[in-house]
C-alpha cells in the first residue's frame, strides 16, 4: 500500500511527504525504478521549468517507468504543479520539449491580462457535479505558476481556475489524476482532497 513519491531534483517532496504522513498512507521518496515500480501509488510532484523537469526524469529512466505504471498498467497516479505540466504531450518552458504524454495537450505560457504572472496565491476551483473534485467546488486551494496545461479533450479536465480567464486547474482521467495548485500547502481542503484520492484508489 505504499505511495511512492518521486524524487527528480524538483522540489518540494517533503511537503508532499508530510502530507501523506499526516494521513497515515506509508510512503518512501525515491528515484528507484524498482521502488517505483513496487508501489501501490505515484506521486509526482515539483516547481520549476518543463524542459529541466524533463530532462531530470529521463536521466533516471523514470520517465518510462511512469509510462509504465499509470499508462500501461493504470497505476493510480497523481501529478502535482510541476507534476501536473510533465503530463501533457509538450511543454514550452523555457523552450518546446516533449513531456510524457500521459494526457493530450500543451503547457504554454499564461496569456497576458491586467493580472500579474506568476498566478501566485489562494483561488478557488469550478468543478462540475460529475467531477471528482466536485466536493472541492468554490474551495479555496494554492496556486504558484506562469504557464499552464491547453489539455486537448475537456472531458479530462476536473477543475478549472479563474485568473483572467478560466485555466486548467485540475485534471482527472481514468487511474490519473493531477492538480496544477499545491494540495499539500492548501491546509484544511488539499488534505481533504488528497484523503479522496487515496480513499478512491485504495
Amino acid at each position: 500500500m505504499i505511495a511512492a513519491i518521486i524524487d527528480y531534483g524538483m522540489g518540494n517532496v517533503a511537503s508532499v511527504q508530510k502530507a501523506l504522513t499526516l494521513l497515515g498512507i506509508e510512503n518512501v521518496i525515491s528515484n528507484d525504478p524498482k521502488v517505483i515500480r513496487n508501489s501501490k501509488y505515484i506521486i509526482l510532484p515539483g516547481v520549476g521549468s518543463f524542459a529541466q523537469g524533463m530532462e531530470n526524469l529521463k536521466e533516471s529512466l523514470l520517465d518510462k517507468v511512469i509510462v509504465d505504471e499509470a499508462l500501461i498498467k493504470k497505476k493510480p497516479f497523481i501529478g502535482i504543479c510541476l507534476g501536473m505540466q510533465l503530463i501533457a504531450t509538450t511543454g514550452t518552458e523555457p523552450h518546446e520539449a516533449p513531456g510524457l504524454n500521459l494526457i493530450r495537450g500543451k503547457v504554454i505560457k499564461m496569456e497576458s491580462t491586467n493580472l500579474r504572472t506568476p498566478h501566485l496565491g489562494w483561488n478557488e476551483l469550478n468543478a462540475p457535479d460529475d467531477s471528482f473534485f466536485a466536493d472541492f467546488n468554490k474551495k479555496d486551494f494554492y496556486f504558484i505558476h506562469s504557464y499552464h496545461f491547453q489539455v486537448d479533450d475537456e472531458k479530462s479536465i476536473g477543475a478549472t481556475v479563474n485568473y483572467g480567464k478560466d485555466y486548467v486547474a485540475a485534471i482527472q482521467k481514468e487511474n490519473i489524476f493531477a492538480t496544477q495548485f499545491h494540495p499539500e500547502k492548501s491546509q484544511k481542503y488539499g488534505i481533504e482532497l488528497l484523503d479522496k484520492f487515496f480513499k478512491k484508489n485504495a
